[in-house]
């Protein structure tokens, strides 16, 4: 339950609240699952646009049988919670993730999982409240993005019951890798061995002439290596489709049982503790040649099934959408607000973040952030700075000019940054991530500035992140203020391990009992904001914002709660320098004279309807009005 002052209260996601674990075997003495005849018809039709009509009335009864086995395994009392449930609290100013892999704490005694449970719990103070897991299934290559088994635990990183353990103090976010799978994997074995099952489980030619160079030219990647990778099979050479390398096979949508299967799949994540499912690479599932293969109709389609499937089978579930791509069709994942992701990554905020603390200036985050419109109530944007992959730069491509993007990649660079590139139509290179620890994209590691101001700088610009619409989320290396792990890069030859090494959980746990140490300063300031930010109804995802032009020097942003009746005027300095700025309290239609900063627990007074703040340094001010502080 949650408090939104003048004595009103918001009642939360009771699936979430519940806990509530699915039971270990289905229960069939219970009446089935009634799919409403309405949501039956979107489902069918769906099917028919990616299929035909008579392949979707063949494979509608074997979805309709997937979502009735998944409601079989429900215990009642989560039937019963479901029934109250409010999509608007899906998420909610509470949210917050910590996005790591089961094994980026290493420890003794215990599984990594274990390891990184008991850390998480002992060390975060009610920040954090989901943990986004990376893939840990068994897989061969791309740190677990190359899946061998989708239904194992890694048994290096632990095993199911660490993984139900976890959820019953935090929700959990599964990787759906469903645009690929290992070359390892037991059906890409099947297809080489000639199991006529899996004939058309994937995209494979005769011959690599069958897919023309005009074909290929077309085709939108994140990579330079060949589309096609040759394989020796039962059935002579294939050259098979590999989006990302020869390790990583892609499926075949156009097959019905290909879809059917990842289906099932996710249902059985979300059985086994996944509330959040990551759609990983989502945009390149369907493969058109003669067309970019990415951003399609059926990929959209197939997404949109995806969503009515969670809404009948697990309606406290939500999707994910990871592309990597310019803002407009990364944010087009979220259909019309109510039909497709719940969540979009919002890829545009880390590199202009970056852009916006490299240029000492707030305008053209501020311009982009003022432009941004809520999906709907019900839809959200996912406000990350930094991941197991770096800061990737698609999307600003369309924001910031190429000149601003080779800014930010000089910048980053002269501070020990590797850069990966992608091939151009054009059949030239252009720069597509920044692979780098968020704490290194901004401090070199030669400064001689003063600890405190590095971790002001690293403090502020994580600010940026809690502050706007969305929930916000923190890669594990940025949590901690890794720096980059170059001999990491020299040993694996990967460009990404400079952000991807194991922490030792001794090691790190010595350098927090340190109150002057890097660590401890950057937890300090992480859980004191976090905790304050869950408490403001303010913060909601989807209450609304307004951002400010008051001075190039801050972003500011005004934040209220759903309701109308909280408010949080949001100040962060971006620059190395002092500054004042003036806020017109009529631009955000209030008349409050007395305001208190909730982060510094200072006071601050308007005079003649104008807010004159000074800031230090990357200073970070939460104005609150006096009124409803005492409330």
């Amino acid at each position: 339950m949650t408090s939104t002052g003048k004595g009103k209260e918001t009642f939360g996601n009771p699936i979430r609240a519940s806990r509530c674990q699915y039971n270990h075997d289905p229960d069939y003495t219970r009446p089935l699952l009634e799919i409403p005849e309405e949501m039956r018809k979107h489902m069918l039709d769906r099917l028919a646009m990616l299929y035909g009509q008579e392949e979707a009335e063949k494979w509608m009864p074997e979805l309709e049988r997937a979502l009735k086995v998944h409601h079989a395994y429900k215990p009642s009392e989560l039937i019963e919670v479901e029934r109250d449930y409010d999509p608007k609290e899906r998420f909610t100013q509470q949210d917050m993730m910590l996005i790591t892999y089961g094994d980026m704490l290493h420890g003794e005694g215990e599984t990594p999982l274990a390891v990184l449970h008991q850390f998480v719990s002992a060390y975060n103070q009610g920040g954090i409240n989901t943990l986004h897991l990376l893939p840990f299934f068994p897989y061969s290559s791309d740190r677990g993005f190359s899946v061998i088994d989708y239904g194992q635990v890694d048994p290096n990183l632990g095993t199911w019951d660490d993984i139900k353990n976890m959820e019953t103090e935090y929700d959990l976010m599964f990787d759906g890798v469903m645009n690929h799978c290992s070359s390892r994997s037991r059906m890409f074995q099947d297809f080489i061995n000639g199991d006529p099952n899996f004939q058309e489980f994937f995209v494979a030619y005769d011959s690599p002439d069958d897919l023309t160079q005009d074909q290929r030219s077309k085709i939108f990647r994140p990579r330079t290596s060949d589309i096609l990778t040759e394989f020796i099979t039962y059935n002579g050479p294939k050259w098979v489709w590999t989006t990302f390398s020869d390790d990583q096979i892609d499926f075949n949508f156009r097959n019905p049982a290909v879809l059917l299967s990842v289906v099932e799949g996710l249902l059985f994540y979300i059985r086994n503790g996944a509330d959040i499912l990551r759609l990983d690479a989502v945009t390149y599932i369907w493969a058109d040649p003669g067309t970019e293969c990415v951003h399609l109709p059926e990929t959209h389609e197939i997404v949109k099934l995806l969503r009515d499937v969670v809404n009948t089978a697990a309606p406290g579930a939500a999707l994910i959408t990871e592309t990597n791509v310019p803002h407009k069709d990364n944010i087009s994942y979220f259909g019309n607000g109510y039909d497709e992701a719940h969540m979009v990554y919002n890829f545009a905020l880390p590199p202009l973040v970056l852009y916006t603390f490299y240029k000492e200036d707030a305008t053209a985050l501020s311009e982009w952030a003022g432009s941004l419109m809520e999906p709907s109530e019900t839809a959200t944007f996912f406000n990350m700075l930094d991941t197991h992959d770096g800061v990737g730069l698609m999307g600003v491509k369309e924001i910031l000019s190429r000149e601003e993007i080779d800014f930010i990649v000089e910048k980053a660079s002269e501070k020990g940054a590797y850069i990966s590139y992608k091939m151009t139509e054009a059949r030239t290179e252009e720069p597509y991530e920044i692979n780098t620890t968020w704490w290194s994209a901004l401090n070199r590691e030669d400064s001689d500035e003063p600890l405190a101001l590095q971790v002001k700088r690293a403090m502020a610009s994580r600010c940026i992140s809690f502050v706007i619409q969305g929930v916000p989320a923190i890669y594990a290396h940025g949590a901690v203020g890794s720096t980059n792990d170059h001999e990491l890069v020299k040993k694996t030859g990967v460009k990404r391990d400079v952000n991807r090494a194991a922490i030792d959980a001794k090691t790190l746990e010595e350098r927090l009992k340190y109150p002057g140490s890097k660590n401890s300063l950057i937890r300090g300031w992480s859980n004191r904001t976090a905790v304050k930010r869950a408490r403001e109804r303010a913060f909601h995802p989807h209450g609304p914002q307004q951002v400010l032009m008051a001075s190039s020097d801050v972003f500011t942003v005004f934040r209220t709660s759903p309701e109308g009746d909280r408010h949080i005027l949001t100040m962060t300095n971006v620059t190395s320098r002092g500054t004042t700025l003036e806020v017109q309290l009529s631009e955000i239609n209030m008349k409050e004279t007395a305001w208190y900063d909730i982060v510094n627990e200072r006071e601050w007074d308007a005079e003649d309807g104008v807010l004159t703040i000074t800031m230090d340094p990357y200073d970070m001010v939460w104005l609150k009005p006096r009124s409803e502080v005492e409330e």
